[in-house]
């Protein structure tokens, strides 16, 4: 089978994120990128319960399936978009996490709040509003927003990630949902206090910082 280490991953990944409850049923849907391929999740089929056989080679370029068996996610769009406006992204990762999509679909955007935030998710989060999903618009939005972003909430929809590998992608995934979380919690009992420049550019430039995100995106 070609692309085995990519679909071996994705198949790991997809479970982690169907244990996390990121996602029901077959919602949300994962890629990666091999040279000039992409691999992505087939429409229909739950993170739990899919195979290496149900991630489907795409073409960047044309966006044309390599392998007549099963249909692609409807998400395409998006995920191609992501790889196309940066070279840099390998793999993208969309979930439907409750309370960062509560927290998007209520207009509020994400700020960094501790320093796990600052170090994985390494960006602003933008909350985009809703656009009808599985087209051309929430792919042409999404993929401006990835242009300076790493992460982004959708409205009345859910989260997307990029990362420089897919443990990348998810843990940003992971880091959103818990970012959502703490602003929920902080608001219910209080006022929320978020980190301020000053302090996001300290963690920033900490050798600790650097050192765990150089780990994050090796491969394994």
């Amino acid at each position: 089978m070609k692309y085995e280490s990519v679909r071996r991953q994705l198949v790991k990944f997809g479970k982690r994120i169907a244990d996390l409850h990121l996602v029901v049923g077959p919602g949300g849907n994962i890629s990666a990128r091999n040279r000039n391929v992409i691999l992505i999740k087939a429409s229909g089929v739950a993170f739990e319960e899919a195979d290496e056989e149900d991630y489907i080679p795409i073409e960047v370029a044309s966006g044309k399936a390599f392998e007549e068996k099963g249909k692609p996610s409807s998400e395409l769009p998006m995920h191609l978009g992501c790889y196309r406006v940066r070279s840099d992204v390998k793999a993208v990762v969309h979930t439907h996490s409750p309370f960062a999509t509560g927290v998007a679909s209520a207009g509020v955007a994400l700020r960094p709040m501790f320093p796990d935030f600052v170090a994985v998710i390494d960006s602003e989060v933008p909350t985009l509003p809703f656009v009808m999903p599985c087209g051309e618009e929430l792919a042409e939005a999404v993929s401006a927003a990835m242009e300076k972003a790493n992460a982004a909430l959708l409205a009345n929809h859910g989260v997307v990630t990029v990362g420089a590998n897919l443990r990348e992608a998810f843990y940003r995934a992971v880091l959103v949902e818990e970012a959502a979380k703490a602003l929920v919690a902080g608001t219910a009992v209080g006022k929320m206090r978020f980190l301020s420049e000053e302090e996001v550019a300290g963690i920033r430039g900490l050798d600790k910082v650097q050192y765990r995100i150089e780990v994050l995106r090796k491969e394994k």
